[in-house]
């Protein structure tokens, strides 16, 4: 059983939900990325989304735009995103997803991709802007280890093709709670609970409600339809008010706690 099963497995049986926690790798820089991260793993995340950074992205809101600018302005690449993987499993089990966008990991190549994802400690990873159609193209360039490919569905899919896309995931399915880019306003807690609710009855795959959720009271709210919720830009956000800060990471330690908290 790979890492991410295993994490959302344990989460069930503790009747607990899981908290997924997206951090941009290498933001600001190498060295203070790696602390935060520690220290977000070691306050109570179930789930880390490394974010690598990438020059134009179409899903991200301003905070993780300006995030990825830092962190690329600082040097972070491709292969110093594997580094960080490496250096975080040094420390610690958690289960890692990799997310970023076909671009990079096109340009990195694909099986090179899974090959030193997987050499490094990666558990998986999820391409916002690859559809599932189009995904073979990744896929059939990897070996035949067990590396998911996390699955996205929107607010505005249909129930037909959400199934379609459930049975074709694994790992776990992100269930964006809103339309729009990641950080923005207008999360409706009630609407998106009722999503999440009908798309848990369509598959077992544990499913996870990401974008706009800033709050622990909304973090409860949408904990309750689903098996985790995804965390992201008020991450970032605290990251980026707190730079040059040398409590930065325990104040990100900190508002995992209050996230698990809300959660639980």
């Amino acid at each position: 059983m790979g890492r991410i099963t295993e994490s959302f497995k344990k989460n069930r049986q503790n009747k607990s939900k899981a908290l997924v926690g997206f951090v941009t790798a290498g933001d600001p820089d190498f060295e203070t990325s790696k602390k935060i991260i520690l220290s977000m793993c070691y306050a109570g995340i179930d789930v880390l989304e490394l974010g690598i950074p990438f020059s134009d992205p179409s899903a991200d809101g301003p905070v993780i735009q300006r995030s990825s600018m830092r962190a690329l302005k600082n040097g972070m690449t491709m292969e110093k995103a594997m580094d960080m993987v490496r250096e975080i499993r040094k420390h610690h089990s958690i289960p890692i997803v990799l997310f970023s966008y076909y671009n990079p990991v096109l340009a990195y190549g694909a099986a090179k991709f899974q090959k030193d994802a997987m050499e490094a400690g990666a558990d998986g990873v999820l391409i916002v802007d690859l559809p599932p159609e189009e995904s073979e193209e990744l896929t059939s360039q990897w070996d035949d280890r067990e590396f998911p490919l996390i699955r996205l569905i929107a607010p505005t899919t249909g129930i037909e093709r959400a199934k379609s896309i459930a049975a074709g995931a694994k790992g776990f399915l992100y269930l964006i709670s809103k339309t729009g880019v990641t950080g923005s306003g207008g999360l409706d807690t009630s609407k998106t609970g009722e999503y999440a609710d009908m798309v848990r009855k369509v598959t077992d795959m544990p499913v996870c409600t990401g974008f706009g959720i800033s709050k622990p009271e909304d973090a409860r709210a949408l904990a309750a339809f689903g098996d985790g919720i995804v965390i992201g830009s008020a991450f970032e956000r605290a990251i980026e008010d707190n730079i040059g800060k040398s409590d930065i990471d325990e104040k990100l330690a900190a508002m995992v706690r209050s996230f698990k908290e809300a959660i639980k």
